[in-house]
C-alpha cells in the first residue's frame, strides 16, 4: 500500500491536514496578504479583512499540527468585520471543528477567534461564525445580508472554546463545549449563503491599535457521507488519528480514500494493526509504513481482531457467517477457534489461555468464553438483548462489555466468570465497546447519539470517545469526532495508557 503522503500527492484529496503542509518539519513559516499567498495546512490561503490596523499572519507546524494566527482589527460586528482570515472555498455540506485558544493576556475581553464561513472577502459579506471571546462566551454570530447588522446567539457555558460549524443544505448548526462535556448546539437556517463559501478560522483583536495572537487546535474540515450513501456498500475516506485522553489534543498519522478500521497499538508501542478491504496490515509508527499481515486464506476480516496481551498472537473474525481465528502476529495459517458463527473475537485474557468473543446462538448475540486452543464455548451473558464488545481487564479479575439490556446500549462489568453484572454508564447516549488502558485505571468508549437504535453502531455519525475512571463515574469527553463503525472497535490504548489511535472520517472537499 503506498502511503497516504503520496496518494495525497497524487489525488489532491486534501484529507489529512498535516500531510498538506507546505511547511519544513518542525518549523513555522508565515506570509502577509500583500505576499504571494500559499497554502496555511489544509487552507488554500490566508489574508487581513478591512481596514486592520496592523497586518496579521498565519502559520502551520507540521509537528503540533497546530495553526498559530495572529491578527489585529476592531471588531466582528455591526456591518462589517476586521480580522486575518484563513480560508478554504467549498461547496456543498461539511463540519468544521477546532479548539481556540488566546495566547497571552490580551488587551481586551471581546477579543474574538473563531470558525467562520463568508459569502465572500469582502469586509461586509454575509456569513455565518462559531466565535469564542477573550471572556470565555460563546455564540453564534451571523450577518443575514451585505453591509447588514450583525447578530449572535449564545451558545454552551461561559469557558467553551471547543468549537464546531455544519452546514446541511440552508441549515447551519454551532456546537460549542469544554473539554470533557458534550456539545451544546444551536440552529439556524434563516440565512441564505451561495452553495460555495469561503470556510476557515479568524482571529480579531478588538483593537485596531493592538495584534492578538491565538492557536487553533485539532482542526478538523469534515465532508459528511451523501445522504444516498449504503453502509457497508459505500465508502468515504479514512484517517487514523492519535488522541491524547487527558489533554484532548490529536494528531493525523495516516489515511485512506476508503475505509480503515480498528487500530490495535502493540504492546511495545511500535506499530498499529488495522483493517482495510478484508485484510489486516500493520502500520510502522516511526516511518508510517503500512504492510501485509498474511491470513492466509482469511481475507474477509471484519473490524473484531485483537491481540494478546503479551503481542505475540493476533485474534480476528472472518468470514459470513463470521468465524474466530488465531494465528501469529507475523502472520501465518489461522487456527479456527470457533466452529460455527456468527462470532465476532474481542479478547484475549492476560494468560493467553482463553478468548472472548460475542456469538449469535438461537437469536441472541451474548457473550461467550473459549479456551485459546479451542474447544466448548461458556456462555457468559443470558440476557435479553444484545451483548458485546467484552474485554479482560489487566489482572483478569473483570471483564467489560456493552449491554442494551437496559434499553440504551450501555458499558457493563462482570467478574470473569460472569457473576455479578453490574452496569457501569447509564445516560441518554448508546455507549459500545469499553477499552481498558493497559494501566487498568480508564476504560475508554465510544458514545453514539441518542436518536441512533441501541443496537446499531453505524458508519459516519457525530459521535464522542469518552472514559471513565475503572471504578466509574461521570463520562469525560476526549475526542470530537465525525466516525463510528470502525473508529474503535478494538482496544486501541498505547502502551502508556495516556493515548489511543482511532479512525475518523470524511469525503474528499
Amino acid at each position: 500500500m503506498a502511503s497516504y503522503a503520496a496518494m495525497i500527492m497524487s489525488t489532491h484529496l486534501s484529507l489529512v491536514p498535516a500531510l498538506l503542509c507546505i511547511l519544513a518539519m518542525g518549523a513555522f513559516t508565515s506570509a502577509r496578504a500583500s505576499d504571494d499567498q500559499q497554502p496555511v495546512g489544509m487552507f488554500d490561503q490566508h489574508g487581513d479583512i478591512g481596514a486592520v490596523g496592523s497586518p496579521g499572519s498565519a502559520a502551520y507546524d507540521r509537528d503540533s499540527q497546530e495553526y498559530l494566527l495572529s491578527g489585529s482589527g476592531t471588531n466582528m460586528w455591526g456591518d462589517h468585520d476586521e480580522c486575518q482570515f484563513v480560508w478554504k472555498k467549498v461547496k456543498g455540506d461539511f463540519i468544521v471543528q477546532a479548539s481556540a485558544e488566546f495566547l497571552g493576556a490580551g488587551t481586551g475581553p471581546h477579543r474574538k477567534m473563531g470558525i467562520i464561513v463568508r459569502a465572500s472577502l469582502d469586509p461586509k459579506s454575509p456569513h455565518v461564525s462559531a466565535v469564542f471571546h477573550g471572556n470565555g462566551l460563546a455564540a453564534l454570530q451571523y450577518r443575514k445580508a451585505t453591509g447588514a447588522v450583525t447578530e449572535e446567539i449564545h451558545v454552551g457555558p461561559e469557558g467553551s472554546n471547543i468549537l464546531q460549524l455544519e452546514r446541511s443544505g440552508k441549515t447551519f448548526t454551532m456546537g460549542a463545549a469544554k473539554l470533557g462535556d458534550t456539545f451544546s448546539t444551536q440552529g439556524f437556517d434563516t440565512i441564505d449563503l451561495p452553495d460555495e463559501v469561503y470556510v476557515g478560522i479568524y482571529i480579531c483583536a478588538h483593537n485596531n491599535t493592538a495584534v492578538e495572537k491565538g492557536v487553533f487546535k485539532n482542526v478538523r474540515l469534515i465532508r459528511p457521507a451523501k445522504t444516498t450513501f449504503v453502509p457497508y456498500r459505500d465508502y468515504i475516506g479514512s484517517q487514523i488519528e492519535i488522541l491524547d485522553v487527558t489533554t484532548g489534543v490529536r494528531r493525523t498519522i495516516y489515511g485512506a480514500a476508503d475505509s480503515l478500521q480498528a487500530p490495535n497499538w502493540t504492546p511495545d508501542g511500535s506499530r498499529l494493526v488495522y483493517n482495510h478491504n478484508g485484510k489486516m496490515f500493520s502500520l510502522e509508527l516511526s516511518t508510517l509504513k503500512s504492510s501485509p499481515i498474511d491470513t492466509g486464506a482469511q481475507v474477509h476480516c471484519n473490524n473484531d481482531h485483537a491481540l494478546s496481551f503479551d503481542g505475540k498472537m493476533l485474534g480476528i473474525s472472518s468470514g459470513s457467517p463470521s468465524i474466530v481465528y488465531t494465528l501469529p502476529i507475523e502472520g501465518g495459517v489461522p487456527r479456527q477457534i470457533t466452529p460455527i458463527g456468527p462470532s465476532y473475537f474481542h479478547g484475549w485474557s492476560p494468560d493467553g489461555k482463553s478468548l472472548l468473543f460475542t456469538g449469535a446462538r438461537s437469536g441472541e448475540f451474548d457473550i461467550y468464553r473459549v479456551a485459546a486452543e479451542g474447544g466448548p464455548e461458556v456462555r457468559l451473558t443470558t440476557a435479553k438483548g444484545l451483548d458485546d464488545g467484552s474485554e479482560y481487564t489487566p489482572d483478569g479479575k473483570t471483564i467489560f462489555f456493552n449491554s442494551e439490556r437496559t434499553g440504551k446500549m450501555q458499558v457493563w462489568r462482570m467478574n470473569a466468570d460472569g457473576s455479578d453484572q453490574t452496569q457501569v454508564t447509564s445516560d441518554e447516549y448508546n455507549n459500545w465497546f469499553p477499552h481498558v488502558s493497559p494501566d487498568g485505571k480508564k476504560v475508554l468508549f465510544i458514545s453514539f447519539p441518542p436518536e441512533i437504535p441501541a443496537g446499531d453502531h453505524p458508519f459516519y455519525k457525530r459521535v464522542y470517545l469518552r472514559w471513565v475512571p475503572i471504578e466509574g463515574g461521570k463520562p469525560s469527553v476526549a475526542a470530537y469526532l465525525y466516525g463510528g463503525q470502525g473508529s474503535i472497535n478494538v482496544n486501541s490504548w498505547a502502551p502508556d495508557s495516556n493515548q489511543i489511535a482511532f479512525v475518523s472520517n470524511s469525503d474528499p472537499l
